[in-house]
């Protein structure tokens, strides 16, 4: 498995980056970076794209969850804190791992992996659709920061309020003039929806919040 690491060797906290289904964490790079500098040991798998874009595989889906408990175990100190972070089918892949329990592709339960060393997430632009079915985010605990994209067609800020429905701390942002893409630095060749107003400057706050949370310091409000 092809894995980015940034940041020191010996941290006090691990941040697993899970990303969208183009499989690439390069396309976030700017962002790990800034975690590393925080002194945040970043743990970034490569994945593969999905054979059909949008409409992924049981198996596909599976190895998403498995492959970032992999590279977490080959790459942290089992004592160590981890926090997760994901966009859009990556953030599926951290429900999982918290505890979440998602219909398959058939509409019956996945039983994936956990990671229990997950202390708090943060959700980028979730496909949390998959998590509607009773009892699905019953076992949801860990304090979670979402954000959400008012202009995204791929996953609406709905599935991302439905979180808030979970016994867990949950903080639901909507960014008004957030795509679905809007949370990566390098989107993917071909996007065709309108970009924010001022990309580089949500970037920033995208970012800062996220070091926020991370670090576990409160929102300035």
């Amino acid at each position: 498995m092809d894995i980015l690491t940034l940041g020191p060797e010996a941290p006090h906290r691990v941040v697993l980056f899970a990303t969208g289904a183009g499989g690439d964490p390069t396309r976030y790079r700017p962002l790990l970076e800034r975690l590393a500098d925080e002194g945040c040991r970043v743990v970034a798998p490569h994945f593969g794209q999905f054979r059909v874009p949008g409409r992924p595989s049981e198996s596909e889906l599976l190895a998403r969850p498995r492959g970032l408990v992999e590279a977490l175990a080959t790459q942290a100190d089992p004592g160590t804190e981890v926090v997760a972070i994901g966009h859009s089918i990556g953030a599926w892949a951290v429900l999982c791992l918290a505890g979440a329990v998602p219909q398959g592709p058939d509409d019956t339960p996945l039983r994936t992996v956990r990671e229990p060393r997950i202390r708090r997430a943060v959700l980028y632009a979730p496909a949390a659709g998959r998590f509607a079915a009773p009892g699905a985010l019953d076992a949801l605990t860990i304090p979670l920061l979402v954000l959400a994209g008012g202009k995204d067609t791929v996953t609406p800020p709905e599935q991302a309020l439905h979180l808030r429905t979970a016994p867990a701390e949950v903080e639901v942002r909507v960014l008004p003039d957030a795509g679905h893409f809007a949370f990566m630095h390098t989107p993917p060749p071909g996007i065709t929806e309108a970009p924010p107003s001022d990309p580089a400057q949500l970037l920033t706050e995208i970012t800062e919040a996220t070091v926020r949370f991370v670090s576990g310091h409160p929102e300035a409000r």
